[in-house]
């Protein structure tokens, strides 16, 4: 194992509460600007993150467990040795009912080809990021599975 000193804690919060918190020696998201990887003793940092994958690597072995966990936007915080993100909603890929994703594609699929043919802008970003948090949810859940 690694050394505890080595190691800092991460939490995961969405509306309904803390959804994972563990330590850890990495963690991977990606950023508004572009993929971040925190480790031990990282200075301060605060940004806002884009639909994606959160990879929480929990100790420093080739062999450690990585949890994979699929969040719909947020920040990230890290001070202290302490990460906390912040999401609309998140989900451990263990949590992840594929066929409920799979659907969700499909109706978003559906309501922006409908929306692109009546030319509404409004609806069409809406479906864009509704098939986003979906394709993001299949691929964290094929990540882990």
């Amino acid at each position: 194992m690694a050394d505890p000193e080595k190691l800092f804690i991460v939490n995961v919060v969405t509306p309904d509460g803390l959804i994972f918190s563990h330590h850890c020696s990495l963690v991977e998201m990606r950023a508004i600007d572009g993929q971040r990887s925190i480790m031990y003793n990282h200075l301060p940092i605060l940004t806002p993150l884009t639909i994606g994958e959160i990879r929480v690597k929990r100790g420093r072995e080739m062999n450690e467990t990585v949890n994979h966990i699929a969040i719909s936007g947020g920040y990230f915080e890290f001070s202290n040795n302490v990460a906390t993100i912040i999401a609309d909603s998140a989900e451990r890929s263990t949590r992840i009912n594929l066929s409920r994703a799979e659907a969700a594609k499909k109706r978003a699929q559906s309501e922006l080809k409908k929306a692109k043919s009546m030319h509404d802008r409004r609806s069409i970003e809406r479906a864009q990021v509704a098939l986003r948090r979906a394709v993001n949810r299949i691929s964290v859940y094929n990540s882990d599975n």
